[in-house]
């Protein structure tokens, strides 16, 4: 029943107190905290376990060995950052206070999804989904009070309504047939059903399966060059297509240099780290720098240091220089192996906790420009609302002063002639007899006036034609800075998407669709895979042509489809450009393998200059010195 952060934190405290072989931390002598190493957990009967450590100098060597016990250590840096943490409840959970783990998960980990005792008493399970007690309650009380009221409702109604709706009512209570009631969508996929208002969908296109590598393989190749491109800067590894890892992976050549450059980055991140590996290599006396020669005899220390039974079976062979005669499984094997404990170093786990906070302030930022926005929004808005509410009160003003006196005109203030004001009528009959009394008498000032009247009403008329202008060119002004600013906003949407971009944590996918099939799309490659629901089965689409295909096939009723589909129309735009781009260059490439093709055979080309063995010219630009 915590808080996010507050069950971050306990779980952060009852991480530091699980030591493991590898942890560096703080070892308490001679009265200080001096940096040390865990070796080995010791267990000697007594409640308290000890920890076999090994103190590390300032070469950052170690210097000799002793036994303490785990009050006496100290964590260097904590085992995972609070973000990390609460990353990993979101991920775990599907629901929080009570947090409840997704049901699958728990069963794997042999976790009860019954609520504790304490819980008991307020929560329980119905059709899987957890239901507060009170709050069920409360909400069949208002259902009672919105049927009464509905009762109530019914019987004001005409009564050949009353009688038609108690016809079809005792109609249906006699066939004993449900009462019909809308659907509400999306809903779960396998639930939907077809309706007279469904568009035309599309047939779903096969995907594509010619992999070079086994079908069973696939999922590893991916997350492997997935964590090589994504941390490819970190590793000091320059980035290659997955063709041409897909190539390296399956060909038989020992000593290629983009799987040897592959291998030496993972070792070199692990000899950085001052871990485990590292103290390996102590051992043994390795020099730490590995060259194109010896990264078999570095890749052999690590097997034997892992110590996993399917992997040292192929130490033999690699140990012999016949590293390419490995099948493809045990290859991949190693692969994962170094990539899961680059996972664990703390290069690869700060680069992460740094782009989390880096996303945090992004997404902090963003949301303040998205506040401040929308109160000048409303500011104008409040604005251009008094303004027209003060027109429209000066314009009332107006057209009531001009009908009580015909000598002022719409706009215009009352006439002034001679120093004296023109009297207002009272009633029409006093003003008709004054005003021709006044125009027998003074024919020439009443013709003077109606001059004056003229010029005014002119006058008038050029003041309301100057002030729509204004107005006109007031609203082209406006909107003119409407679009500059949502041309702006447009612009900064995209930039906080591409920062994003950058600092990604890992790739997650698209979506699924109504058989659970998950759908991947990597940046780097273009393509868009598809995986089965049971992971045994791969695919994947590489034209516009089948995206738009898969798209238009895709329910939105349904809960996993909508998703799929609108995240599919999120990324539209840059899955066509890196399919273009890719089309492009697999047509240059199969022009240039029907030109070697041409070549004479007496001067036939070397196998380096077929563009399908472009892996073998692989070269690490970013390789440290």
């Amino acid at each position: 029943m915590l808080s996010l952060r507050d069950l971050a934190d306990v779980i952060a405290k009852k991480l530091q107190k699980n030591l493991f072989v590898g942890a560096q931390l703080y070892g308490r002598r001679d009265g200080g905290l001096h940096p040390c190493r865990v070796l080995k957990l010791v267990e000697n009967g007594v409640d308290k376990m000890q920890y076999e450590v090994a103190w590390i100098g300032k070469n950052k060597k170690t210097t000799k060995n002793a036994i303490l016990l785990g009050e006496d250590l100290e964590w260097k840096k904590t085992p995972f950052s609070r973000s990390i943490l609460k990353s990993f409840i979101r991920e775990s959970t599907c629901r929080s206070i009570p947090w409840v783990l997704h049901e699958k998960l728990a069963q794997k980990h042999g976790i009860s999804t019954d609520p504790p005792k304490e819980l008991a008493s307020r929560f329980f399970f119905q059709d899987g989904q957890l239901v507060n007690r009170v709050k069920k309650r409360k909400n069949e009380n208002r259902n009672n009070v919105g049927e009464v009221n509905e009762e109530s409702g019914k019987s004001k109604r005409k009564k050949g309504e009353k009688g038609k709706s108690d016809a079809v009512t005792n109609s249906r209570e006699e066939n004993n047939l449900p009462k019909e009631e809308p659907v509400k969508y999306p809903i779960d996929d396998l639930l939907v059903q077809p309706g007279p208002d469904d568009p035309l969908f599309t047939d779903r296109p096969s995907p594509s399966r010619d992999f070079n590598v086994p079908m069973d393989c696939v999922g590893d190749l991916l997350m492997v060059w997935d964590f090589c491109s994504s941390f490819s800067r970190l590793l000091h590894l320059w980035p290659f297509s997955l063709e041409d890892f897909e190539n390296a992976i399956c060909h038989k050549d020992s000593n290629l240099v983009l799987i040897a450059e592959t291998h030496s980055a993972f070792l070199r991140l692990l000899i950085k780290d001052d871990g485990e590996y590292s103290l390996t290599l102590q051992k043994r006396k390795r020099k730490p720098k590995i060259s194109l020669i010896t990264w078999t005899e570095y890749i052999c220390d690590f097997l034997e240091m892992i110590n996993t039974t399917e992997l040292c079976s192929s130490m033999t062979t690699i140990k012999r220089g016949n590293y390419g005669r490995l099948d493809t499984n045990a290859k991949l094997g190693v692969l994962l192996e170094l990539v899961s404990h680059a996972l664990e170093t703390d290069l690869i786990r700060g680069k992460l906790d740094e782009h989390i906070e880096q996303r945090q302030a992004l997404g902090a930022t963003r949301r303040g420009e998205a506040l401040e926005f929308a109160r000048k929004k409303r500011e104008e808005k409040e604005k251009l609302k008094g303004e027209s509410g003060a027109d429209g009160l000066v314009k009332e003003n107006s057209m009531e002063s001009t009908g009580s006196n015909p000598h002022i005109t719409e706009n215009e203030n009352p006439m002034i002639e001679n120093g004296e004001m023109v009297e207002d009528v009272i009633s029409s009959r006093q003003s008709n007899v004054f005003y021709n009394r006044r125009q027998l008498d003074c024919p020439e000032k009443t013709e003077e006036k109606q001059n004056v009247d003229s010029k005014a009403k002119s006058e008038n008329r050029t003041n309301s034609t100057d002030r729509e202008a204004q107005k006109q060119l007031t609203g082209e002004k406006r909107e003119a800075e409407d679009k500059k600013s949502k041309e702006k906003r447009e612009q900064r949407r995209e930039y906080f998407e591409r920062e994003m971009e950058k600092r990604s944590i890992r790739t997650n996918p698209l979506g699924k669709d109504r058989d659970y099939n998950r759908y991947w799309w990597f940046k780097r490659d273009g393509r868009i895979f598809v995986e089965s629901s049971d992971a045994k089965q791969w695919g994947y689409y590489s034209t516009k042509e089948e995206v738009d295909a898969l798209i238009g096939s895709l329910n939105c009723k349904g809960e996993r489809e909508r998703a799929l589909r609108k995240q599919l129309e999120k990324f539209y735009g840059k899955i066509c450009l890196e399919l273009q781009k890719r089309s492009k260059d697999l047509a240059h490439k199969i022009a240039l393998e029907e030109a070697v093709l041409r070549r004479s055979t007496r001067v036939r080309a070397p196998p380096r200059e077929n563009p399908a063995n472009a892996f073998l010219k692989y070269a690490n630009k970013w390789k440290e010195d």
